[in-house]
């Protein structure tokens, strides 16, 4: 008798993001995944109880390859470390578009708003950079970051195209210029 063959949880993630990066989330169901695992619906709810049980491993999942993705684009020196994370988040959103839709264009109303590492990371760097107080970091980061997702988001959605040496030039534009603003009130 040949062995079963044992679908684990990973595999199982790792389907589901598939999924997502070909149609988007609205495409991840049990049979769905079954269906290219080429099994029943039973070993998916084996590993996890219920689809949001799923649904919330599979979001933790795209946020680590989001992560990865500003790791590497950080340790490329390609740009100073606060613009590479603005810089990996724009190319997470054109080069991920279904995750980064997943990640960042989603209703939050429900969802855990604690800042995360990246969050809190580019806070102390605008506070390091630029002598600031941490409020005033953290509106320089929000500021910057409304820019940034509008980029984002319009790549994106494919609503506009940017070549990368416009989106650099833009950044640093955006920054410079609340940087300008920030930093001549606080030493006033």
């Amino acid at each position: 008798m040949p062995p079963k063959v044992k679908i684990t949880k990973e595999s199982i993630i790792q389907t589901a993001l598939e999924l997502i990066r070909q149609n988007g989330i609205q495409a991840v169901n049990a049979r769905a995944i079954a269906e290219i695992l080429h099994c029943s619906t039973q070993p998916i709810f084996s590993n996890f109880e219920t689809m949001e049980d799923l649904e919330k491993a599979t979001v933790a999942a795209a946020h680590d390859i989001y992560l990865h993705a500003l790791q590497s684009e950080a340790e490329s020196g390609k740009y100073p470390p606060y613009k590479a994370f603005g810089m990996a988040y724009i190319r997470f959103a054109k080069e991920e578009k279904e995750l980064f839709k997943l990640l960042f264009m989603c209703d939050r109303t429900e969802k855990d708003l604690t800042p995360t590492n990246d969050f809190t990371a580019s806070i102390e760097m605008i506070m390091k950079a630029n002598a600031l107080s941490r409020e005033k970091a953290e509106r320089f980061h929000l500021e910057c970051w409304a820019c940034v997702h509008g980029i984002a988001t319009m790549l994106a959605t494919c609503f506009l195209s940017f070549d990368w040496e416009m989106i650099s030039d833009m950044v640093t534009d955006v920054y410079q210029g609340i940087r300008a603003r920030h930093v001549g009130e606080e030493t006033q």
